[in-house]
């Protein structure tokens, strides 16, 4: 079945990290996204899951009649979206100005790290930046250690590219009720802070001290923590609520009593101390014997390889293989309206003279765009390729 957003048609100007996984979850849950590439990356993508489930047009955007194509896409969209530095669109003619000029009710979104305005707004960034820039990587590691970074998912991805998605919708949704389209700022140092806004709100109760493992969300209480196995591997327990507190207790034969005080900070330290000891005394498969399934709130840390032959996952389904290797599946689920992938991810310029055909250019037109270069089709991809 199709996804809850079919019949929606959005077009991506390629780029990296944030870019492609908001084009991917958008493709996941049914919109028809087209992805414009630049024609020097025409090339076979390999095992690439954020490209997953769109068509590909090869453009070079310098050349007028490229942009010609582009703002024809553009015009058949509902949404565009792109992640280049502020004025780089408006320098290509490709800018939110002209393209609502075109098309008055499409909704323009531009995903960089730091805003189209402000004192770093032309300035280089990534994820780890944004999201210091943001108080969110002052909060994550080891007291009397230098910050974790938790990959490039908070900033990127959630902080990005999600939220970009989010605000897309937000757009179509209601330039379908006013037909008038708009631009979205979606800025990472912005996406980061949203996403820490339980933790600012937490500081302003005077439940939160500014100093990393020093609270019970951050790694500094015993009952939200990670502890290493016997063998080596890891499991993680947060036992936060009273009730679940107290079944962690009587689940690891803990005195009552002396466990008593759950939320005095002065006695963490000590708590802690405690329970590495106890936990490295099994290994972590044991421990799934015992705390797996109970509402001590459990599970063990499994690697990228481990995961997906979890039970729980692959009962539910939560990775699939397709286009030969193992990927996360398409998430949220919906009852009616499922997303699903819908297509291996194609090479950049697969579909090119397709996509031009269907804005109904000839084929004489075609071929003058291939023969200046303005547009490139991917070329067939070999068995040994």
């Amino acid at each position: 079945m199709a996804g809850p957003l079919y019949g929606t048609r959005i077009i991506e100007f390629a780029g990296i990290g944030p870019g492609p996984f908001c084009g991917m979850m958008l493709s996941d849950m049914g919109a028809e996204v087209i992805r414009i590439d630049r024609t020097d990356s025409v090339q076979p993508r390999g095992k690439d899951g954020l490209s997953r489930g769109r068509r590909s047009i090869a453009l070079n955007l310098k050349s007028p009649l490229a942009v010609e194509v582009a703002l024809k896409l553009c015009e058949s969209a509902e949404a565009v979206f792109e992640g280049f530095r502020p004025g780089v669109m408006e320098r290509l003619g490709l800018g939110p100005d002209v393209c609502l000029k075109r098309k008055p009710r499409l909704v323009y979104g531009r995903m960089t790290g730091w805003g189209q305005d402000g004192p770093l707004a032309q300035a280089a960034g990534h994820d780890p930046n944004y999201i210091a820039l943001a108080g969110v990587l002052h909060t994550i590691g080891r007291r009397n250690e230098p910050p974790t970074l938790p990959l490039n998912l908070v900033g990127d991805f959630g902080g990005g590219g999600l939220l970009l998605a989010f605000g897309l919708v937000c757009g179509i949704l209601e330039a379908r009720s006013s037909g008038k389209g708009q631009v979205i700022d979606a800025a990472m140092v912005d996406g980061a802070a949203t996403l820490a806004t339980l933790i600012y709100a937490l500081k302003a109760q005077g439940r939160y001290v500014d100093e990393r493992e020093s609270n019970f969300l951050d790694g500094g209480a015993h009952f939200n923590q990670v502890y290493e196995t016997s063998d080596g591997k890891y499991v993680s327990i947060c036992s936060l609520e009273p009730q679940f507190y107290d079944e962690l207790v009587q689940k690891l034969e803990l005195d009552r009593a002396e466990f008593s005080r759950q939320m005095d900070r002065d006695a963490w330290p000590a708590y802690r101390e405690r329970l590495t000891k106890l936990f490295k005394q099994k290994s972590r498969a044991e421990w799934c014997e015992i705390l797996e399934g109970s509402d001590v709130c459990f599970a063990p840390v499994l690697s990228l390889t481990e995961a997906p032959n979890h039970p729980h996952n692959r009962a539910r389904g939560t990775f699939v293989e397709h286009d030969g290797f193992i990927q996360p599946a398409p998430a949220p689920r919906f009852s009616r309206t499922p997303g699903s992938i819908q297509s291996p991810s194609r090479p950049a310029g697969a579909d090119s003279e397709a996509l031009l055909a269907e804005l109904g250019l000839s084929s004489n037109e075609i071929r003058e765009l291939d023969k200046t270069g303005a547009m490139q089709q991917a070329r067939p991809v070999a068995e040994s390729d």
